[in-house]
C-alpha cells in the first residue's frame, strides 16, 4: 500500500508521519480492502480503532537501540541527529555533552546525513535494521536498561478484524504478545501514544511472569523517573508500574511535553 505517509504529506499531529501510514492502512482493514495489517507495534496508538484488534504477535526481534556513528566515536560536544523525546531524553542522561538535533526521514536519509557529515551519530532501533538487511559498519547496541526502549519496539502488531482472530492465530508468540501487552498498557494508562517520552520493556521468563521497566523522563534529560513490576498478568504489572510511575512524579514531567 502507498500512504499519505510514503507521498510525503506533512503530519498535523503529534503522531507524525507514522499516524499517516497506520491510520490509512488500518482504514483499508476497517473498509474490507485488506484482511490482515502488519504494523511495527512501537507505531501503533494505545488503542485500537472499534472493530479492530490485533490478533497476533510474532517472536520479537532485537529490542535494544543502536548509536551509528561514521567512524565508531563520539567525541565531546558531537552533534545527534534524532526526533525520538525518548532517545534524546536517555541519551543527554548518558552524555550530557552532545547536542541533539532534529533528523527525519527513513533509515537511508538518516544514515547518509551521518555519512555525509550533516550529524555526527543517530540512533535507530536495531529490529528495523536487521528487517532491512542493513548492517552499518560502526554500530553501537545500547543496554536497555540506560536507553530503555520504546513501547512495542522490536515488535510486529497484526491486526485484523474482531471475530476474524483465528486467522492470525498460528503467527501468535505467547511471549512476545504478554511483553507488548504490558508495555502498550502502561502507555495507555500514562494517557498518550508513541511520542510520550516513555520507555517500557517487559522481559518474559519461562513461567510466563512478566517484568516490566518503566521510565519517564524530561525531554532534555534533566529528570528521570523509573519503576518495575513484575507477576503474571500484564495488564496488572502495567497498572503497578502506572501507579508507581505517578507517585514519583510522573504525571508532572508529563504535564510538561503533553498538550
Amino acid at each position: 500500500m502507498v500512504t499519505s505517509g510514503d507521498r510525503g504529506a506533512a503530519p498535523g499531529d503529534k503522531a507524525g508521519l507514522k499516524g499517516l501510514f497506520v491510520a490509512e492502512i488500518v482504514r483499508a482493514l476497517q473498509d474490507g480492502d485488506v484482511d490482515i495489517a502488519v504494523h511495527s507495534a512501537k507505531d501503533l496508538p494505545s488503542d485500537d480503532p472499534e472493530g479492530i484488534v490485533v490478533a497476533a504477535v510474532p517472536e520479537r526481534e532485537k529490542p535494544w537501540d543502536l548509536l551509528i556513528t561514521r567512524d565508531g566515536e563520539l567525541p565531546q560536544g558531537a552533534v545527534v541527529g534524532t526526533v525520538s523525546l525518548r532517545r534524546r531524553g536517555q541519551l543527554l542522561r548518558m552524555r550530557p555533552d552532545v547536542e541533539v538535533v532534529d533528523l527525519r526521514g527513513n533509515v537511508d536519509t538518516r544514515l547518509g546525513k551521518v555519512a555525509d557529515g550533516t550529524v555526527d551519530a543517530t540512533l535507530l532501533a536495531a529490529a528495523g535494521l536487521s528487517r532491512l538487511g542493513i548492517v552499518p559498519p560502526h554500530a553501537e547496541a545500547l543496554d536497555v536498561e540506560e536507553m530503555v526502549p520504546a513501547p512495542g519496539q522490536a515488535c510486529l502488531a497484526l491486526q485484523t478484524r474482531e471475530g476474524e482472530e483465528q486467522i492470525l492465530a498460528p503467527l501468535d508468540h505467547e511471549a512476545s504478545r504478554k511483553a507488548y501487552s504490558a508495555e502498550r498498557k502502561v502507555m495507555h494508562l500514562l494517557g498518550g501514544g508513541c511520542a510520550l517520552p516513555l520507555g517500557a520493556y517487559a522481559r518474559v521468563d519461562d513461567r510466563g511472569e512478566v517484568a516490566l521497566n518503566a521510565v519517564v523522563f524530561e525531554p532534555d534529560g534533566s529528570n528521570l523517573v523509573r519503576w518495575e513490576a513484575a507477576g503474571a498478568d500484564p495488564e496488572e504489572v502495567a497498572a503497578e508500574a502506572h501507579a508507581g510511575l505517578l507517585s514519583v512524579g510522573a504525571e508532572e514531567i508529563l504535564a510538561k511535553v503533553l498538550p
